[in-house]
C-alpha cells in the first residue's frame, strides 16, 4: 500500500521480475497509438494490465475465465511485486505519454495524488454500467471534484487485532476472540490499558504485548474521516487532535514498555512472528497471510483474531484505464468484470483480500469464511463488520503514505530514547520537507 512495509501490497510478494513487471517493452500487441501496449489487430482485441503486489487477478483463474467467456480478447497482465518501484515506472509513463497499460493498478496511498494531478490521463469510470455495489466511501478516494471516477475499487484493508491466546493466557487474559473484543471495545485507548495488564501478568519479559507502537498509530488515524488532510487539501496534523491524540497514545505505549519496538515490515518483525517475541498486532484483512506464512506451522492455531476497539481502513486498491488507450470501451468492460461483487467474492475465497463491495461482502462465501490458521476465526464476518464501521467519506492527500512513513519514524525515535517532543518536532520537520 509508501507505507512502513514499503508499499509491499505484501501477503505474499508475487514471483515476477521487477524488470519484465514493470513493462519496459513500449508498443506491443498491435498499437498504432503509441499510448498503452494494447490494440486491435485482425478483429482480436489485446488488453494490457500494470498490477503490483497480489491483488488477485493474475494469482487466480480470473483472467482465463475472461478471455474463454470472451474468445475475441486477449488479456496481458504483468505484476510488479514492489508497489514503490510500480508507482515510480507509472509517474514516469504518465509523464511521457507512453509504455502505459491500458489498464493501471492503483493503490489507496497514490489515489489523491493522480486525482489531483493526472485524472486527465485516466477515463471516466462513472458511467460504466453495474458500479454501484461499492462501500460509499471506497469511489470516493478516486472522484475528482467534477465528479469523474479514475479507477474502480478491488480490495479494502478493514482492521482487527490478531493475538496469540497462548500468550493471552499465560498473562491472565481471557482468550476467546468475543472476550477479548470485549476489553477493548470503543477505545484504542482500551487496548493499552489490557496492554498494562499483559505486561503485569506477563512472566516471559522476552515477549511484549504488541509488535510496535505505530502500528497502534496507525489504527488509531485511519478510522477517521479526515486524517493528514482536510477535505480542502490542506494538511491539519499539527492541529488535529485525531493525530495528536494517537501519538500520545502511541508514545504511551512505548514509554510504558508494551512494545517489542519491531514495526510492521520493517527488518526483524517477521523473526518475531515466528519466534512468539509479541502478542499482539494489528492487522488488516490482507496480513493475514502474511502472518500465517512468517509466523509459520509451529504457531498453527496459536493465532486468533478479534475485533478492534474501532473500525479502520488500512490499504487498498483501484483498476485505472488508461483515457488514450486505444481499447479503452473494452478494457471498461473488463475492470467492471474484476470489481464485479462475484469477481470480488471468489477472490477474497481464494487468496482473502477483502472486497470493497457492499454486495460482495454479504455473500456467503464471504460471510461464511474461517481461518483456519488463526484458530477458525470467522474473517469475513470480522472484516466485513469492520469495513461498515468505516466513515462513509475518507479524506485522502496527496503524501498520505510519505507523511504516515515519517510518522512511523518518529515513533521509533521514541523507541530509540528521543523525547516525545523532540521526536515530534523531527517529524513535523520532516514532513514539511516532504510535502514542499
Amino acid at each position: 500500500m509508501s507505507r512502513a512495509r514499503k508499499l509491499l501490497r505484501t501477503r505474499v510478494v508475487a514471483s515476477v521480475s521487477a524488470v519484465a513487471a514493470l513493462g519496459l517493452v513500449v508498443g506491443c500487441s498491435g498499437s498504432d497509438s503509441g499510448a498503452t501496449d494494447g490494440g486491435v489487430k485482425d478483429g482480436k482485441v489485446t488488453i494490457s494490465m500494470g498490477l503490483f503486489g497480489v491483488m488477485g487477478i493474475k494469482e487466480t483463474d480470473l483472467l482465463e475465465r475472461y478471455m474463454k467467456e470472451n474468445p475475441n480478447v486477449t488479456v496481458k497482465a504483468e505484476v510488479a511485486g514492489d508497489e514503490q518501484t510500480y508507482y515510480t515506472a507509472l509517474q514516469t509513463r504518465l509523464a511521457a505519454g507512453s509504455g502505459l497499460k491500458d489498464i493501471q493498478g492503483i493503490e489507496i496511498a497514490r489515489a489523491k495524488e493522480l486525482v489531483d494531478t493526472q485524472a486527465d490521463k485516466f477515463a471516466d469510470m462513472s458511467k460504466v454500467e453495474g458500479v454501484d455495489h461499492f462501500l460509499p466511501w471506497k469511489l470516493s478516494q478516486v472522484t475528482t471534484p467534477d465528479k469523474k471516477v479514475i479507477g474502480l475499487g478491488t480490495d479494502i484493508g478493514p482492521m482487527a487485532i490478531c493475538y496469540r491466546k497462548d500468550l493471552f493466557e499465560q498473562a491472565g487474559l481471557p482468550t476467546d476472540r468475543e472476550e477479548v473484543a470485549k476489553l477493548w471495545d470503543g477505545d484504542w485507548a482500551k487496548y493499552v490499558e489490557v496492554g498494562k495488564q499483559f505486561k503485569a501478568g506477563n512472566k516471559n519479559k522476552k515477549v511484549a504485548f504488541m509488535d510496535a507502537s505505530s502500528g497502534l498509530f496507525n489504527a488509531n488515524i485511519y478510522g477517521n474521516s479526515e486524517q493528514f488532510y482536510d477535505k480542502d487539501g490542506e494538511l491539519i496534523y499539527q492541529d488535529s487532535p485525531v493525530i495528536k491524540g494517537a501519538w500520545d497514545l502511541a508514545v504511551e505505549a512505548g514509554q510504558a514498555g508494551l512494545t517489542a519496538k519491531l514495526p510492521q515490515f520493517q527488518p526483524g518483525w517477521d523473526p518475531g512472528l515466528a519466534n512468539s517475541t509479541f502478542a499482539s498486532t494489528v492487522c488488516p484483512a490482507w496480513m493475514l497471510a502474511h502472518i500465517s506464512e512468517k509466523a509459520g506451522p509451529a504457531n498453527k492455531g496459536k493465532w486468533d483474531i478479534a475485533k478492534a476497539p474501532k473500525g479502520a481502513n488500512w490499504g487498498g486498491s483501484f483498476l485505472g484505464v488508461m483515457e488514450n488507450s486505444p481499447v479503452k470501451e473494452e478494457a471498461k468492460k473488463l475492470v467492471a468484470w474484476l470489481t464485479a461483487p462475484e469477481q470480488q467474492a471468489y477472490i477474497f475465497e481464494k487468496l482473502g483480500n477483502m472486497p470493497s463491495s457492499k454486495e460482495a461482502l454479504s455473500k456467503p462465501e464471504v460471510t461464511g469464511a474461517k481461518h483456519e490458521y488463526f484458530s477458525g476465526a470467522p474473517t469475513g464476518q470480522i472484516f466485513g463488520a469492520a469495513a461498515q464501521e468505516i466513515p462513509d467519506e475518507q479524506v485522502l492527500g496527496r503524501k498520505d503514505g510519505a507523511i504516515k512513513d515519517i510518522f512511523s519514524q518518529g515513533l521509533q525515535l521514541v523507541d530509540k530514547g528521543t523525547k516525545p517532543d523532540k521526536a515530534w518536532d523531527t517529524t513535523d520537520e520532516r514532513i514539511k520537507k516532504a510535502v514542499g
